[in-house]
This record gives structure tokens, C-alpha cells and sequence, in this order.
């Protein structure tokens, strides 16, 4: 492609996706045409003619039939965003973003990362983006997308659950979470190795038994259990380095499987076994 001569899209497609995107080439006046099922067919044809790139920023489940139900497709550079899917006809770009009903300013859009399948020229593609881009075997695509879903979906659900259940128990405004939840995310942007703090990170199982107790028959019990093994596992927990709770985690492990009538209790020496009666 001609860096010197604007590369003209055609972005097909009217969800989130389509609309950001279609919002990031207007703020830098990237010339595109846009269409969605509600025009016709040779509306889509005469825009395939004046095009370069064809976005195909419509559902995974999708496109793969969409190319081969156009073939007048084929003979166009392709491009789809999805996390997961290959294609030997259209490029890969991920856009590692969460995308919402408003629509984004300018510097938000330039900060988006694009993942792209390896061998793919992302600067060929989109050479107006100043967008930093990546490279990864198709092999890891999977992997990648189930990082970048825990990261982001499963954390917003796990939000939204505590706070309707404050709001719901507690009469507790949903937003009351707000600053808490922004700072935690400022914290971990700016130091992500040892931004956490709480029982876990601390090794307090005298409020972690309490809370465990407290939430017993709650839907999140089994979220609450399975981040307590998930954090023994990870060496950045001051637990970890010199709380001496090995024995203390063994003990919680026992107690969710139902092999043991006991529960941890902190002091300041380690972690104490205590039968429940």
C-alpha cells in the first residue's frame, strides 16, 4: 500500500465495534463507507469497489459464512477484530479494548493495542494508526482471548454482583464501590506486582474464616473459596514469603472439600487449627 494516498475502508457492521471505529476514522478524517444489513446488497457491492480494507467488525460466529456468501469479497484486502478466530481469508487485528454504548475521544482510541495474527503487517493495514500492535501465533489466540475475558469480563461481573448484593442487603448505593473499585485499578496500573492488599495478600485467615462463614449458601461462596487456593499459589502474597500458613491453607483446602471439621485462626505467630463443634 501507497502510504502517501489515504486507504479507503469500508467498515461492515452496526454494534459497538463498528460505531467506535467508525467514530476513530472521523476524529482523524479517515475516509470509509459503512454498511449493515439494513442496506442492500449492491449498496455493499459499490462500496467494495471503491475500497481498500474491508472491516468485518460483525459477530465471530459470523463472518466466516459472510465471506463465502460474497464472493466479490475475495478479491479484497479482509480484515476482521475477533480475539480467537483464524481465517485464511482476512487478517486478524484485536483490538484489546472494552467497547461501551458512549463513544471515545481521540487519545482513548490511539491508546488501544491491536493483537494481531503472526505475519500480519498491522502499519500496512492501517497505515493513517499510530496504534502500538502485536504478534501472536494463532496456536495462542485461544490462550490470549481467555486472559483478556478473566481480566476484564469475569472482574466486571464479580462487581456487579457485590454491588447488587450491598445494595440489595445493605440498602447500600450501587456506587459506593466507585472510588474503591477506581483506585484499585489506578494502584495496579501503576505497580502491578504489589498494588493488592487485604486478607489474602496478608495472610489473615481469622477474617477470612469470617467472611467464609458469613457467605455460606451466597452464590459467591465458591468465588470467595476459589480465589483463597488461587492466591496460595501466587509468590507475590506476603502470605507466601512469612506468615508461616502453609499448614493454615492446608487446613482451608480440607475444609472445602469436607474433609475436615476445622478452620484456620491468625495470630501474630502463624495460623492456629480450631475445631467447629
Amino acid at each position: 500500500m501507497n502510504r502517501q494516498v489515504p486507504t479507503k475502508y469500508t467498515i461492515v457492521g452496526n454494534g459497538k465495534v463498528a460505531l467506535h471505529f467508525g467514530r476513530y476514522f472521523d476524529l482523524l478524517e479517515i475516509p470509509f463507507n459503512r454498511w449493515s444489513r439494513q442496506q442492500s446488497l449492491q449498496k455493499l457491492q459499490q462500496f467494495v469497489a471503491q475500497t481498500d480494507v474491508v472491516l468485518l467488525l460483525i459477530s465471530d460466529d459470523e463472518i466466516a459464512r459472510f465471506i463465502e456468501n460474497h464472493p466479490f469479497l475475495h478479491n479484497k484486502i479482509l480484515v476482521h477484530f475477533s480475539g480467537t478466530l483464524s481465517l485464511d481469508l482476512a487478517f486478524g487485528c484485536h483490538p484489546l479494548m472494552t467497547f461501551g454504548q458512549a463513544l471515545y475521544d481521540l487519545a482513548t482510541y490511539q491508546s488501544i493495542p491491536f493483537v494481531c495474527d503472526e505475519g500480519v503487517d498491522f502499519q500496512k493495514l492501517f497505515p493513517q494508526l499510530s496504534n502500538l500492535s502485536f504478534s501472536i501465533a494463532v496456536k495462542d489466540k485461544a490462550f490470549y482471548h481467555a486472559m483478556c475475558v478473566m481480566a476484564g469480563n469475569f472482574s466486571q461481573m464479580l462487581m456487579r454482583e457485590t454491588a447488587k448484593q450491598l445494595n440489595e442487603q445493605l440498602e447500600m448505593p450501587a456506587n459506593i464501590l466507585f472510588p474503591y473499585l477506581l483506585q484499585n485499578t489506578k494502584n495496579f496500573i501503576a505497580n502491578p506486582e504489589h498494588s493488592a492488599t487485604g486478607p489474602l495478600q496478608r495472610g489473615d485467615f481469622a477474617t477470612i474464616n469470617k467472611h467464609l462463614h458469613v457467605l455460606k449458601g451466597n452464590d459467591l461462596e465458591g468465588v470467595y473459596k476459589r480465589f483463597v487456593q488461587f492466591s496460595s499459589t501466587m509468590p507475590n502474597n506476603c502470605h507466601h514469603r512469612e506468615c508461616g500458613d502453609a499448614e493454615g491453607l492446608k487446613i482451608l483446602d480440607s475444609r472445602f472439600h469436607g474433609n475436615d471439621k476445622s478452620v484456620a485462626r491468625g495470630n501474630d505467630n502463624g495460623f492456629v487449627r480450631e475445631n467447629v463443634q
